[in-house]
């Protein structure tokens, strides 16, 4: 059996990937492809759109009878280098032939992999490579398509999506884009009126009864009202709707429906010490 193995994060995937694996498909002589989606990339920190989320787009957009989407590195639930995938797929399919297939910019930090050197022994490597790139010594698959996951996320165009799910995906990562603004602008708000140690909690896909959760700490109790105040005359005019506010001034809370903003006094920080829990929360349902 041959095969080819192709990874990412697919954060989100495009038709750049699209074009990756129809080009190997008609390149080379294979009996299946593997497609893994990362359940975070070795060499990343975090990951927009959650792993399970991913992989069903991925499956949806692209598994057919010569491609099949594993779930190993998801199910994983850590950073897996790719070797151990590899090692993985050889122990369910003890192919003879493994083509592993890499963006450029993988490539040029190829080396710098764990146990390069038993992955190399273990695959041929392929590079999918755009106009102007080449891998000397190596097989290429050229690929013109310019197209990027992170360029997408900081713009999202529907055009460059995989028909199959193109809805879905430009829905996702719309709302995260809008989110992140509206998040960006009230953390510089209350950072320009003096609020203190400034924390973000993430918590979609965490079932938890809000998508962000914001705390600042006050200079005291006035301060907090002021805070208040201030966020009701800049975030009301841009569309913002205050469900709820309780306004304690050693501990103001401000209900924007999806949004849950805590502003206290570092003493009262200190004693109920929420982000703790919301930490705690998250690691829990990561």
């Amino acid at each position: 059996m041959r095969l080819a193995f192709f990874g990412g994060s697919f954060d989100p995937p495009h038709l750049g990937h699209e074009a990756i694996i129809k080009e190997t498909l008609s390149s080379f002589k294979i009996d299946k492809l593997i497609i893994m989606p990362t359940w975070l990339s070795p060499f990343k920190k975090s990951f927009c759109a959650p792993a399970n989320l991913r992989y069903e787009w991925v499956k949806k957009a692209w598994e057919s009878e010569k491609v099949t989407v594993s779930s190993f590195e998801i199910d994983s639930k850590r950073a897996v280098p790719t070797i151990e995938s590899i090692e993985h797929i050889k122990l369910i399919y003890n192919p003879k032939k493994i083509y592993l297939i890499l963006g450029f910019d993988n490539f040029k930090s190829l080396k710098n992999w764990h146990r390069y050197e038993d992955l190399k022994k273990e695959v041929e490597f392929v590079i999918a490579s755009r106009e102007g790139e080449e891998a000397k010594g190596l097989k290429n698959l050229n690929i013109n398509v310019s197209i990027s996951s992170s360029k997408l996320r900081s713009r999202m165009d529907s055009s460059f999506l995989p028909t199959a799910v193109r809805h879905q995906v430009f829905k996702y990562y719309q709302t995260r884009i809008e989110m992140e603004k509206r998040v960006e602008s009230i953390v510089s708000l209350l950072d320009s009126k003096k609020a203190e140690n400034i924390q973000v909690f993430n918590m979609e896909d965490k079932d938890y009864f809000v998508s962000q959760v914001i705390i600042a700490s006050t200079l005291g109790e006035r301060h907090g009202l002021t805070l208040l105040d201030e966020l009701k005359d800049r975030l009301k005019p841009l569309g913002e709707e205050f469900l709820h506010i309780d306004p304690a001034s050693e501990w103001v809370v401000v209900d924007l429906g999806d949004i849950l903003i805590h502003l206290m006094t570092p003493e009262y920080r200190a004693k109920y010490n929420i982000e703790e829990f919301l930490a705690d929360f998250e690691k829990a349902r990561a």
